[in-house]
């Protein structure tokens, strides 16, 4: 006879799974956790020491010559400069890694840094910069009529220079315009200047977005057979696996770096984390668009495993 499960043991391991989920993954510390699921501090502290002992939760501490490893393996698959793997998806880790770049390109004063936008830029901006003196400050385009706060370039940027002891400059314009706006825009002398400065960028640090077929992304035109193929994009440059170029009515009309300019900037970092961007890893890699990159082992782990699967396809 098969033995039933008690319903508050079934209760109790749906708890841990949900509060495991929400800390380990989604990253929430115990506090939010335990406002998200309405117990106390304590009972959340409870159940993750319960998801550990029951098997839920395996931690796993990577020795570092195999995050160092998995980089290194990353890069020369994705022909990449360089790669920095962190255990950790907290800002801090990425911050980190993408501060030791910046420290290893020995940027001279005057040298531009451009800014781009998302919730990764923002934790690792948040999280802090190194100092690197006299470098002039960018937003890599013009900002969102949303509120949220990810998207506030222009505050990125005012950020990024203050930690970094440089010179910011901001862009007061929309990332998408008119074409008569545009226009106009063009001709603004600070405008003018501020673009001017895309075509010199030393280091660019994007977050590489991951493209939703859920019906959130429909306002950018694509058709369906475009849809099927787009991985992911960066500061609206969209592409597929193979990093192929597809384009959306109105991107003329776009305040933005050029998909051009960013294939020859020096050192381009790409910053993104999660299993979810691995097609857009793959894609902004094969696109030129970032040439170095800064994530977190569960996103090198699975490029990786799509790597192997095209390959054997």
């Amino acid at each position: 006879m098969t033995k039933r499960v008690k319903p508050h043991k079934l209760l109790n391991r749906h708890m841990m799974h949900t509060a495991a989920k929400l800390h380990y993954l989604e990253g929430l510390s115990q506090v939010e956790v335990s406002r998200r699921m309405e117990v106390s501090t304590a009972t959340i502290s409870r159940l993750l020491g319960l998801a550990r002992d029951e098997g839920i939760v395996r931690i796993q501490v990577l020795d570092l010559d195999e995050a160092d490893g998995l980089g290194n393996k990353l890069a020369a698959a994705l022909g990449l400069k360089s790669v920095r793997v962190t255990e950790s998806d907290k800002a801090v880790a990425l911050s980190t890694q993408v501060g030791a770049l910046l420290i290893e390109a020995n940027l001279a004063p005057g040298a531009v840094v451009a800014i781009g936008w998302g919730r990764t830029i923002q934790s690792v901006i948040s999280a802090g910069l190194p100092k690197v003196p006299e470098v002039v400050v960018v937003p890599i385009t013009g900002g969102m009529h949303e509120t949220a706060s990810h998207f506030q370039i222009n505050e990125f940027v005012r950020m990024a220079a203050e930690q970094m002891g440089g010179e910011p400059r901001f862009l007061y314009a929309p990332s998408m315009v008119s074409p008569e706006l545009h226009s106009v825009l063009l001709r603004d002398p600070r405008t003018a200047q501020l673009i001017d400065l895309w075509a010199r960028v030393d280091v660019a640090i994007v977050g590489l977005g991951a493209y939703l077929r859920d019906g959130t992304n429909t306002s950018m035109g694509f058709s369906a057979a475009e849809a099927t193929r787009v991985s992911g994009d960066v500061v609206r440059h969209y592409f597929d696996r193979e990093g192929c170029e597809i384009r959306w009515p109105g991107q003329e009309n776009q305040m933005s770096i050029g998909r051009a300019q960013l294939e020859r900037i020096p050192l381009s970092i790409g910053v993104a984390m999660g299993r979810e961007k691995a097609a857009s890893i793959i894609g902004a890699a094969r696109s030129g668009m970032i040439n170095a990159l800064v994530t977190d082992t569960r996103a090198a782990s699975q490029v990786l495993d799509l790597l192997e699967s095209s390959e054997t396809t």
